[in-house]
């Protein structure tokens, strides 16, 4: 596995929920893993039911095995602060300047910026030892922005790099799409199997291939539970009511009488079939449509019971089962 983990996908698929599970597989047996938010919604600290992240490293979970998980929700002004102190040694000065307003500003005015400053804390992460010489995290798991600014997101660097032909903030762009654009970075995109998120899916996996972003695998979400199989719906299909009131009669569902409660439970259990059919048929497609991408399909179970710190932990071992550990 890459050691920087990018998750994005379509609004309401669940790619915080995967982000969060990735990063517990990954730390599987004494690893330490990083989480990064970069949207400001605090989605982190909601699943593992903490209160919200400051600007600063924080362990919190334990996986499996001891390892360890942390999490950083990056405020674009403070990275920028450090940004303004690591490059140009600004120290008392980019505060008043905070103060200011200055960098609010400059962060609204240019939303690139914005972008450059997240991306870069993240791989910042990626690259730093400790003094034995050792990376700091096995990995880095960031939760991305939405598939449908994702690649702008990621290649904003390469923008900038082109703009600023020299300088500090050309070095620091070209070392950040150094680590976006190898081996070490992998995409990883969440989607649903509904018409729309398998769509917008195929699409970021064709402008991240054309920008030569490195993309990882499809990750299928909230995967309902198959009650029949093909033969299954072939047979609601086919076989006689009358033989369907007598099979729930023998098994104790009512009556075999005319009318009884048996003949009367047939015509919603069909309507039920009937509706389970068409849901059947739909992902079957598009799981079809996500196949002929040719990249990696795993697919993660819908948690009946909705999703809590007990149901991240379940996502992460199925994740681990299907190889991504």
């Amino acid at each position: 596995m890459s050691r920087l983990q990018v998750v994005s996908g379509k609004g309401g698929t669940g790619k915080t929920t995967v982000a969060a599970a990735l990063a517990l597989a990954l730390a599987t047996e004494g690893k330490r893993t990083l989480l990064v938010e970069v949207e400001a919604r605090q989605g982190i600290a909601q699943l593992f039911e903490t209160e919200a992240l400051p600007y600063e490293e924080r362990k919190i979970a334990v996986a499996p095995g001891g390892g360890e998980v942390y999490a950083l929700a990056i405020d674009p002004e403070l990275a920028l602060l450090d940004y303004l102190q690591m490059f140009y040694k600004l120290g008392g000065a980019g505060r008043a300047l905070k103060k200011l307003g200055a960098i609010d500003f400059a962060t609204t005015i240019a939303p690139g910026l914005r972008d450059v400053l997240l991306t870069g804390k993240a791989c910042e992460a990626v690259r730093r030892k400790d003094k034995s010489g050792r990376f700091a995290y096995d990995y880095v798991v960031m939760d991305a922005p939405p598939t449908g600014r994702i690649t702008r997101f990621l290649n904003v660097n390469d923008e900038v790099a082109g703009l600023a032909k020299i300088g500090p903030i050309h070095n620091q762009a070209q070392a950040v799409m150094r680590v976006l654009k190898s081996p070490e970075t992998e995409v990883h995109l969440v989607a649903l199997l509904e018409e729309m998120p398998v769509q917008e899916t195929v699409d970021a996996i064709a402008e991240l291939r054309a920008a030569r972003l490195p993309v990882g695998r499809i990750i299928v979400n909230s995967v309902r539970p198959a009650l029949l199989d093909e033969a299954g719906l072939e047979l609601t299909r086919a076989a006689p009511r009358t033989a369907i009131a007598k099979s729930l009669s023998a098994a104790g569902l009512g009556g075999a009488r005319r009318g009884g409660v048996a003949e009367r439970l047939v015509e919603p259990l069909l309507v039920q079939a009937e509706e389970y059919a068409e849901r059947y048929a739909l992902e079957r497609d598009q799981r079809a449509v996500l196949q002929e991408v040719g990249l990696p399909l795993h697919e993660l179970p819908l948690l009946a019971e909705g999703m809590d710190l007990a149901g991240l932990y379940e996502l992460a071992t199925e994740l681990r089962q299907q190889g991504i550990s």
